[in-house]
């Protein structure tokens, strides 16, 4: 096979949408691609509020640990990934059960893979979920944490060094900083009963205003550095000398 497709057996996924799912990857413009329920908003009033609200805090944590930013609803398990792709990854090591779609995106970012959103629909009847947020809530977020500087490391320190190699680490040391120079000087101001000096809250603010723009062109920089090249080799038929090759 050359494609593989993930379909969850819990009856909210049609399968009339495989080609729409492969269709990306057969054309050569992607390396995985997965569902996203919110793409139609008409058709999220159907969705139960708490998963709207679930999904829309995952997404954000998921932008920042996994690396795309353009994708949405990271734990649809709907999915569909070429074979070459696949073959690279550690599949050891991607975490099982609920955060296997989220880690799945972490790993494909470090392969520099490209991911695509494919919009669907999702049937919801009266089946009770077994996803309890209070459960796996801290194990989300440990594990969102790891993954995010893993993959700083991993592809700003490890792999290459660029400007944002230098943005992230001296725009969280000057923010931290004026933090802390601020915040001692106002507990000491607020005991002594005294005003603080104009010159030291301007030496506090300062840091806190130019660490919060290195920490947002790092962002950026971050942002525009998605993988936009596929790694699965697109089979193109040529023809040479009358000859029809592959």
């Amino acid at each position: 096979m050359e494609i593989i497709v993930k379909v969850d057996g819990d009856g909210q996924m049609d399968p009339s949408l495989i080609p729409d799912f492969i269709a990306p990857i057969a054309a050569g413009e992607a390396d995985y691609t997965k569902g996203n329920r919110f793409f139609d908003l008409e058709e999220i009033r159907a969705m139960p509020r708490m998963r709207i609200f679930g999904n829309a805090v995952l997404s954000f944590m998921t932008k920042l640990s996994s690396g795309y930013w353009d994708v949405f609803d990271p734990t649809n398990g709907y999915t569909a990934i070429h074979k070459d792709v696949a073959r690279h990854l550690p599949l050891k090591k991607i975490s099982h059960r609920y955060f296997f779609e989220t880690d799945m995106l972490f790993r494909l970012n470090i392969l520099r893979a490209v991911v695509v959103d494919i919009p669907m629909s999702a049937k919801y009847g009266d089946e009770v979920s077994n996803l309890k947020i209070s459960k796996i809530v801290g194990e989300f977020f440990f594990k969102h944490v790891r993954n995010f500087w893993k993959r700083i490391f991993y592809n700003y320190y490890l792999r290459d060094m660029s400007l944002a190699s230098i943005e992230l680490p001296l725009g969280v040391l000057m923010l931290i900083g004026g933090f802390f120079f601020g915040g001692y000087h106002w507990i000491s101001s607020w005991q002594a009963g005294s005003q603080t000096p104009a010159g030291t809250v301007m030496l506090a603010a300062m840091p806190i205003i130019v660490g919060l723009q290195f920490i947002l062109a790092f962002l950026s920089y971050d942002i525009s550095s998605m993988p936009r090249r596929v790694l699965h080799s697109k089979r193109v038929k040529i023809t040479v000398a009358g000859q029809r090759e592959i």
